[in-house]
């Protein structure tokens, strides 16, 4: 039998210095991966998880999702710990994917926005209703408030644990075009626009008179570049930081939806671990949370600026004939998502909203 030379066995013979030590390239390679692997399990944490978003390794999520986990670890004296991965560890197939693997406990954490959450859990696609909130803390206050509360409640029954400040921030919503802005609603009309996975994002543009054309995240560079779409909608920061300044002339700054980063936990695995260990996570999440809105609500202020010197051109929309067009949407959303969801929703916008 071929003998496997530790670590410990190669410093000792070296520092004896009596002996010569011959190791075939191939047998050193192999050693090495050993000794490379062994290291890596021992830096982890007993209880280890994977974590998964969407957005970019230079977004604020990934950077206080990382500063979350490493204070975890730090609370938990090194007992837990996790990996963040951005953009979703390039997963095929992108955030359903990656909802699908959390439900199936594949991965233990993953933050997604309502709309697309909807899927699986309904109500969640209520964060998404179009002209609901004004204001990014508006929809704050609506998530640590009544109506998360009861969001958190119906991703238990689908077996996923939410967090009771876990609604992290994407910003409101803007428009942004190839080739020309959008002032009125007809200007939208026969326009493909991007949507992500998710019907409540369907019917919302189709209403708006524009063919809807699905395209996860990591892909809407590519998709607007290439002409599959003619235009895309996000926050300011992720015009920013996927970089489609590179492929968009213009911005209509239309607020039309506010959109969350909702932090999750495979509930099977959420309920096996201590309590004590529960309350670390829970308390480093709504940490993580508050901080992580602050970060987009200064990129988002901030970015029209700096768009505008990239050469994007902005303009200011006037909500009313948007929101009067989805009329119809309001009557048919209000039947889907239930009259207990949408009475929370109408109070926490302080509008009827159908």
């Amino acid at each position: 039998m071929r003998k496997v030379i530790t670590r410990r066995s190669f410093l000792a013979g070296a520092t004896a210095g009596t002996a010569s030590i011959f190791v075939p390239r191939a047998a050193a390679t192999r050693d090495h991966a050993r000794l490379d692997e062994a290291a890596m399990q021992q830096s982890r944490a007993p209880m280890h998880f994977a974590q998964y978003h969407n957005q970019a390794a230079n977004s604020s999520l990934h950077k206080r999702l990382t500063e979350m986990w490493s204070a975890v670890r730090a609370e938990t004296g090194g007992k837990v710990g996790a990996d963040v991965f951005a953009l979703n560890n390039n997963l095929p197939g992108s955030d359903p994917a990656a909802l699908k693997m959390l439900m199936s406990g594949e991965i233990q954490f993953f933050t997604l926005m309502g709309g697309v959450l909807g899927a699986a859990v309904p109500v969640a696609a209520i964060q998404q209703v179009p002209f609901a909130f004004r204001t990014a803390p508006q929809a704050h206050q609506a998530m640590d408030g009544p109506l998360g509360a009861y969001i958190v409640q119906e991703m238990a029954v689908k077996g996923i644990h939410g967090f009771a400040v876990g609604a992290l921030d994407n910003g409101m919503r803007q428009m942004t075009t190839v080739a020309k802005p959008i002032v009125v609603p007809a200007h939208l009309q026969g326009m493909k626009m991007r949507v992500p996975a998710s019907v409540m994002f369907n019917d919302v543009f189709k209403a708006l008179g524009c063919v809807p054309v699905t395209v996860n995240s990591i892909d809407i560079h590519a998709a607007l570049k290439s002409g599959k779409v003619d235009a895309q909608e996000n926050p300011l920061a992720v015009v920013d930081g996927f970089k489609l300044y590179e492929v968009v002339k213009y911005v209509s700054m239309t607020n039309h939806m506010w959109s969350s980063f909702n932090q999750m936990a495979h509930l099977p695995t959420w309920q096996s671990l201590p309590a004590d260990v529960r309350q670390v996570i829970d308390r480093n999440v709504t940490k993580a949370a508050r901080a992580q809105r602050a970060d987009q609500a200064a990129a988002n202020g901030r970015l029209r600026a700096e768009l505008t010197k990239r050469g994007l051109v902005f303009n200011d929309v006037d909500q009313a004939p948007f929101r009067k067009q989805l009329s119809g949407f309001y009557r048919t959303w209000k039947g889907e998502l239930g009259t207990k969801a949408w009475s929370l929703l109408e109070q926490a916008s302080g509008a009827s909203l159908a």
